[in-house]
């Protein structure tokens, strides 16, 4: 999955999708409404695939914990980011044990569950799936095709011609001269 182009933007609910670039910021769509609004460069901005989640061992990307809650939600909604802190906690320690209790806030869970949840709404990862088979499908071709073109690259014998002999040319070729003809001299 690719979180390369959603962003949150401080201040203004919900996930973004970068539509394209001005000279004084973004064009952006909200994932929840579909509207358009602009974004400056004054507004602070952060990228989805930028975040990450305090776990015992090292950061987990945001993208890996929701690879993890799709799995397991199958592609459903998880669960509702206004439920108890200690039901979010639970919930996101069935799925990811390895996640730091003491440095990961409540507010940080809400926002991964409603963020989680605006995706799946939008048919984020829905859309991502079939990129990725798209893709696939196309690497598939690709290397069909070359296995196609591998197994047709055969060596041909090159057929050399014959010489041709040559006709003398003129001005090599000797003159006979006639019977009875004179030299003049």
């Amino acid at each position: 999955m690719n979180l390369k182009s959603i962003i949150s933007i401080t201040g203004k609910p919900g996930l973004y999708k970068i539509v394209s670039q001005t000279k004084s910021g973004f064009i952006v769509e909200s994932l929840a409404e579909g509207k358009k609004l602009p974004v400056y460069a004054s507004d602070k901005v952060s990228a989805l695939e930028d975040i990450c989640i305090y776990t015992t061992t090292e950061d987990m990307p945001i993208i890996e914990v929701y690879t993890k809650v799709y799995d397991t939600t199958k592609g459903a909604a998880a669960i509702d980011h206004n439920a108890k802190p200690e039901e979010l906690r639970a919930y996101l320690a069935k799925i990811v044990p390895e996640f730091d209790q003491e440095r990961v806030y409540n507010s940080d869970l809400k926002k991964l569950f409603l963020w989680f949840n605006i995706l799946v709404k939008s048919e984020f990862f829905k859309q991502q799936e079939a990129e990725a088979k798209k893709a696939s499908k196309k690497d598939d071709k690709k290397e069909d095709t070359k296995k196609v073109a591998d197994k047709k690259v055969t060596t041909k014998k090159v057929a050399t011609a014959k010489p041709i002999a040559k006709k003398p040319s003129a001005a090599k070729v000797p003159i006979k001269k006639a019977a009875g003809s004179k030299k003049n001299g």
